[in-house]
């Protein structure tokens, strides 16, 4: 395949909705990262769930029959670390959260400290009680700054919901009259950092999600193209609340893989050296779905 194809085009890709539910894979899945991996098309999954690391990612990845490395992994956590080191380079940090956030932090030149700290950073976890939040209300109306890892009111299990990273922090910004910093998704500053992961500009980057609040009005707002899935938290009823469209509507990533060989198909077949725009294959009205 000519050289230009690859770099033309690149993907974000929600994980929870759009790869999978629970522990269940959503069926074309494994064969659209296969594709990707087969053809060099560069491609990074982006999560709001901060409890895990990269490796543990891949390795519930793995277990679905999808295989990939962990440099296709970009988590909130990752993404708060490495703002947080930017904004205060070796600063510390009061954690309520699990070890995915604990692993990016140390990584990113963070300690993790019970006194004094530069910020309060609030993730996923199943630990929060009511002994961390007056410790961390303390410390926000003593000057820490308080740091969302993502604004998830809930997060999907087996059985349903349970409170996320967003109504955690609900209640210190209650509490405290502070508004917290969010990092992830829909925020700019995850977002515009996985796309500069990819090497690709705006125009050349398509977002995948199943999410409008998060992964659409993500992409959205930073000019992405934007690629809706409705297998996860989204339904076409649910699409007239919205004043924001996605570019394109199916009915899971399934429906991707043949587009990309039918894109991939055309290019080589008509003007392979002149690689055709995504915004062009994006829109194919046989495969809108509305």
């Amino acid at each position: 395949m000519n050289a230009d194809v690859t770099q033309e085009f690149g993907f974000l890709i929600d994980m929870d909705g759009v790869l999978y539910r629970g522990s269940e894979l959503i069926r074309g899945a494994d064969v659209f990262v296969n594709q990707l991996r087969r053809r060099g098309i560069p491609f990074r999954f982006l999560t709001n769930n901060s409890q895990r690391t990269r490796r543990d990612v891949v390795a519930k990845l793995s277990r679905m029959g999808v295989q990939v490395e962990e440099e296709h992994v970009f988590t909130c956590a990752m993404a708060t670390a490495r703002f947080l080191a930017a904004q205060k380079p070796g600063g510390t940090a009061y954690v309520i959260g699990e070890g995915g956030l604990l692993t990016a932090l140390h990584q990113n030149g963070y300690a993790v400290v019970d006194h004094d700290p530069d910020f309060v950073v609030v993730g996923e976890g199943r630990t929060f009680n009511l002994e961390m939040v007056e410790t961390a209300v303390r410390m926000i109306l003593g000057g820490a700054k308080l740091i969302a890892t993502n604004p998830d009111p809930s997060c999907p299990t087996a059985n349903g919901v349970r409170p996320g990273c967003g109504a955690m922090v609900a209640m210190l910004e209650t509490a405290t009259g502070v508004t917290a910093f969010s990092v992830g998704k829909p925020s700019p500053v995850m977002m515009r950092a996985a796309r500069k992961e990819l090497g690709l500009s705006t125009d050349q980057t398509v977002m995948i999600g199943d999410t409008m609040e998060t992964d659409i009005l993500g992409g959205v707002q930073l000019g992405f193209h934007t690629v809706l899935v409705l297998s996860g938290g989204t339904t076409r009823a649910d699409l007239g609340r919205y004043a924001y469209s996605p570019n394109l509507i199916v009915d899971s990533i399934a429906d991707l893989v043949d587009l990309l060989d039918q894109k991939m198909s055309d290019q080589t077949a008509t003007e392979p050296t002149k690689p055709r725009p995504v915004r062009d294959w994006l829109r194919l009205p046989e495969c809108v779905g509305v």
